[in-house]
């Protein structure tokens, strides 16, 4: 007997009101695949955020929070929320995750449990917001990452990605609809990317130099050097 498998929606949607997602002017656009199935079912822990990277297990927040030196609420409220949102129009930037929804065997979140994966078409967004000039991946080009699903998009639409050599994250840049785009690949905010950090080369020689030094910390140099890179 097969398995029954657990249908995994994202939970919110980008065109009823798309805005809520990608604010006009962005020059950012933050993607990744889909949030816990928990924020799918409205099964919110008491520190989850009911929005994109909600989770109270994600860094991407609290990571950010260090860079600007802010503060978030952590809890169900639409105050937590609203911050969230007011944040990211500040700096010009959205949230766009890349899939629409999936099924998995297991009720988690990791990303090669996806199957059946239905995506959401990036360059839609783009032609919509002729502002955004860099798109922000959050996980590497590993298989069913937010860079790995954009890349196929990408080749269907014969738009083709050219290294910039020697960036650090990785970057690349195409030229879409009459306008150059940069890509930047940093390293996931889930606590499942933990080991890959301690196995870097940075990661290592930071902590020979400072012992007390996280992969918290190590993200939190990451982001900073790319969402810091702007002028808004």
């Amino acid at each position: 007997m097969s398995k029954r498998l657990f249908y995994h929606q994202h939970p919110y949607k980008i065109f009823i009101p798309y805005k809520i997602f990608i604010p006009d002017g962005s020059v950012n656009l933050i993607i990744g695949t889909l949030p816990p199935p928990r924020q799918s079912i409205k099964a919110l822990k008491e520190r989850d955020v009911d929005f994109c990277y909600g989770s109270c297990d994600n860094q991407l927040w609290p990571v950010l929070a260090r860079v600007f030196d802010l503060e978030f609420l952590y809890d169900n409220s639409m105050d937590a929320v609203r911050q969230r949102k007011d944040f990211l129009i500040s700096i010009k930037t959205g949230i766009c995750d890349i899939v629409e929804s999936c099924y998995r065997e297991e009720i988690n979140a990791q990303d090669l449990g996806m199957k059946q994966v239905v995506l959401r078409d990036i360059f839609v967004q783009l032609e919509r917001f002729p502002t955004i000039r860099q798109l922000i991946f959050t996980g590497g080009n590993s298989k069913n990452g937010p860079e790995y699903f954009f890349r196929k998009q990408a080749r269907e639409k014969g738009v083709k990605l050219r290294k910039i050599e020697k960036s650090h994250p990785r970057e690349y840049r195409f030229v879409f609809d009459g306008r150059a785009i940069k890509t930047v690949s940093l390293t996931s905010p889930s606590n499942a990317a933990n080991r890959a950090i301690g196995s870097t080369a940075f990661y290592k020689e930071q902590k020979e130099k400072q012992p007390d030094f996280t992969p918290f910390d190590y993200r939190v140099e990451q982001y900073a050097h790319v969402f810091r890179a702007n002028q808004w």
